[in-house]
């Protein structure tokens, strides 16, 4: 029901928009949820998240024609969050990213890195309309989900050409590390490479423990117990903009931490390289601060590599257990995050059933992640909501989840089913 609902909005508005389009593709892909391996990413750690239900749906056409000079492309976009905007763009491949950063960024930097698969003097021609359920600002990389739903969108009407300039290359790669490069470029965010990854990758049913370093991923399945858990995610309504603020400041001060370890290692190239001894021995050449965030990101990538092995085993117990001490680094060590997040996994930490609960996302607000056993999960969505409203004043959204999909497009037929 929730994808017939994206695909209906998207189609009505592209028809009100572009009257004299008819759309021809629809690309599809997911917000994330990560359960372990938290900002590790871009310190080339690991990282355990998986794809959810909520998605952003890019519908729409294109075709590839002769330009007179270079390689380019003429986006019209619109948007349901506002229906009544449509954007026009025009990039070629000397176009750089614009000073102020708006949501349109993401889409015209998404689509410029796919300028290199085209031919010499020939442009793109894109008309998409855009619409998604992932929650904004609550950390399940609602931009990462923009971001790889345009960039499917643009491989399809390149056809043959996609990635034609890097043809030995694994698509769901490529097309993660573009999209990267669009948000750290086009929109000014040092993310690392996780939510884009998993969007783009993600398998149904499985949960991927991706190397941040060597760019691998591997399929994880729970275990199949007769008290198998599930995923309760709960939106803490505290909204926050990875792309200032706090974010950028932790990047630097890992490379402030990964410099003084290099004195004392030089074979560590960055903090995945290190153990906690290396961190330990280079303490005092380190401000307390880079220290703590070194001890976060090097215990954090123990902890995500033991609970993809207890999550294949079915020990809850232990997994819920990592969990716990993965929010209490980021809680402490590395101080990402809040009072509302705090109090979210405090009520589930002593609610029956649940095995562990902790801060998921970038931080200063966003979501938590709980493992419960299936059958405590409804009681403990229904405590999360009254004792955080008591607790907070401010209401709080849970779901359960599992693993979905990452990025795929659905056939034009789909669109049959709908009236509109």
């Amino acid at each position: 029901p929730a994808m017939q609902a994206k695909l209906n909005t998207a189609a009505k508005l592209f028809q009100s928009s572009f009257p004299n389009e008819k759309p021809t593709c629809i690309a599809v892909a997911p917000g994330r949820v990560n359960l372990i391996g938290e900002h590790v990413d871009y310190t080339g750690g690991y990282v355990l998240p998986f794809a959810i239900e909520y998605s952003t749906v890019v519908l729409g056409s294109g075709r590839v024609g002769s330009a007179s000079n270079g390689q380019g492309a003429k986006i019209h976009f619109v948007s349901s969050n506002a229906p009544d905007e449509v954007s026009q763009e025009s990039i070629d491949l000397q176009s750089t990213p614009p000073e102020t950063v708006s949501w349109k960024s993401y889409v015209t930097g998404t689509v410029f890195q796919y300028l290199q698969d085209l031919a010499p003097n020939s442009c793109m021609d894109l008309t998409f309309s855009i619409c998604g359920d992932v929650p904004l600002g609550a950390g399940l990389s609602s931009s990462a989900s923009l971001e790889v739903a345009v960039a499917r969108l643009v491989e399809e009407i390149l056809g043959d050409a996609a990635f034609s300039s890097c043809r030995d290359q694994v698509p769901a790669k490529v097309r993660a590390l573009r999209c990267q490069k669009a948000e750290n470029e086009w929109a000014h965010s040092p993310c690392g490479l996780m939510d884009q990854y998993i969007s783009s990758a993600g398998q149904q049913g499985s949960l991927l423990l991706i190397d941040c370093t060597s760019l691998e991923y591997f399929e994880t399945r729970m275990a199949t117990t007769t008290n198998e858990p599930v995923l309760v995610v709960t939106n803490s309504n505290v909204k926050h903009d990875i792309g200032g603020g706090e974010y950028p400041v932790r990047v630097k001060q890992c490379k402030v931490a990964t410099e003084a370890l290099q004195k004392h290692n030089p074979r560590i190239k960055s903090l995945r390289d290190a153990s906690i001894e290396d961190v330990e021995a280079a303490k005092n050449d380190m401000d307390a601060t880079s220290y703590l965030r070194a001890r976060h990101v090097v215990t954090e990538n123990v902890r995500t590599f033991r609970a993809k092995q207890a999550l294949e085993e079915g020990d809850w117990k232990l997994v819920g257990e990592l969990m716990n001490a993965s929010h209490q680094s980021m809680r402490d060590d590395y101080e990402v995050s809040c009072e509302e997040i705090d109090i979210l996994v405090e009520i589930a930490q002593q609610h029956q059933g649940v095995y562990g609960s902790r801060l998921t996302g970038g931080g200063f607000g966003g979501c938590t992640v709980t493992l419960v056993s299936k059958e405590s999960a409804p009681g403990l969505m229904e405590t999360l909501k009254t004792q955080y409203k008591s607790k907070t004043g401010k209401d709080c959204f849970c779901f359960e989840t599992t693993a979905a999909r990452g990025a795929h497009v659905l056939p034009i037929e789909t669109l049959q089913q709908i009236s509109y």
